[in-house]
């Protein structure tokens, strides 16, 4: 097929371009002539919490890409939709995940659909994590305009066949994000990073409300008056950075706790990932997570919560522990149930096993199957 693959690529960074780039290595390699129609703005500055949009370091995987998309400008969409039109493609592919790209992707889609092209959407999400004004009314524009649909998770499942009765979808889980450096030894790890202590615990990814940080810390609270911990944050902070210092000063966990306020470079998260004994992932909200994707890539253990498709992916007490979301006490109670059982080999040995399921194979053999017919 020719494939228009409509999302963010490097040099933009984050889940999403690695996604974008995975996915595009995975359907050349199958035979497929694919073009990523990349953005020359994703977000407006003035919308963005982050630092930058753009990678500091290396691409992790090399794609090319075609920038073209302003996400704010109709005019954009317009002009590109009707040019694009001379790719003759057969199928275009967007990925969503905010409702704020919904115009843009819905126009695109309108304007490049035709007897011949027809449009997928992959969705991370259909119903943010974090609700604002607008959301419903255009993830609404972005559906009229797109004939298939892959989701990964229960819950986008459940919320794709409520907003769109009848919906041609399949259903494939988030795949492992195989782009960083193999783990190397912990006693190296922590040599790099600094880093003494016996026992650590990881929290990865940008720092967002629904990702749970303040229960964690109010876990390490309780943990610090039975055992020994240094917790382990690495993450660019959306939102206000000195809260949760604060919340980490008064809980009294600031001399057992290293922040890496940062976005981590692809070529450098290996570091954490193998300095760590366990990931945490004390989320209040999720539909999927990437972060449990990247563990796997390590075959790390992780600890997370019961929502959305943490449990679906987490396999509790074969590669991690589900604890329930919003509560200290339980996510202390795994945690030091964790190290007092001795857990880590016999849950890496899990994750190792269990990794294997989430192949880039398997979602390219969805969007074939599933577009067989078209």
């Amino acid at each position: 097929m020719k494939i228009l693959l409509f999302g963010p690529a490097f040099p933009l960074r984050g889940g999403m371009a690695h996604f974008i780039a995975l996915l595009y290595t995975e359907l050349t390699k199958r035979g497929h002539d694919v073009e990523i129609i990349n953005f020359k703005r994703q977000y407006p500055k003035i919308l963005f919490p982050g630092k930058t949009q753009e990678e500091s370091g290396e691409a992790g995987v090399p794609v090319p890409s075609t920038v073209l998309i302003d996400s704010v400008n109709p005019f954009n969409w317009i002009y590109y939709g009707l040019k694009l039109r001379n790719r003759n493609a057969d199928l275009v592919i967007s990925t969503f995940w905010l409702p704020l790209l919904a115009p843009s992707t819905g126009m695109l889609h309108m304007l490049l659909r035709s007897k011949k092209t027809k449009a997928l959407t992959i969705l991370h999400n259909l119903i943010p994590h974090e609700k604002r004004p607008g959301d419903i009314l255009f993830s609404r524009w972005l559906t009229l305009f797109t004939d298939y649909y892959i989701v990964q998770s229960t819950s986008v499942e459940k919320d794709l066949q409520e907003f769109v009765p009848g919906a041609k979808y399949r259903r494939v889980a988030l795949p492992m994000f195989s782009l960083f450096k193999d783990r190397i030894p912990k006693a190296e790890a922590r040599k790099k990073l600094n880093i003494t202590d016996e026992n650590v615990i990881l929290f990865f990814g940008y720092i967002r409300p629904y990702k749970g940080l303040h229960v964690l810390i109010d876990a390490m609270k309780i943990l610090k008056q039975e055992m020994k911990l240094r917790l382990l944050v690495c993450g660019e902070y959306y939102g206000d950075e000195e809260k949760y210092r604060t919340h980490m000063k008064e809980a009294g966990i600031d001399d057992c706790t290293t922040v890496i306020s940062d976005y981590i470079p692809n070529e450098n998260v290996h570091w954490y990932f193998s300095a760590a004994d366990v990931v945490v992932q004390p989320y209040i909200t999720a539909t999927q997570s990437a972060i449990a994707q990247i563990a796997y890539f390590f075959s790390s253990p992780i600890i997370a919560t019961n929502v959305g498709a943490l449990p679906e992916v987490i396999i509790n007490e074969r590669t991690g522990l589900i604890v329930p979301p919003n509560d200290p006490e339980a996510l202390a109670k795994a945690i030091k149930r964790f190290y007092d059982e001795k857990m880590e080999q016999r849950l890496m040995a899990g994750a190792d096993e269990e990794r294997k399921k989430y192949s880039w194979e398997a979602m390219a053999e969805a969007i074939e199957l599933l577009t067989a017919n078209m």
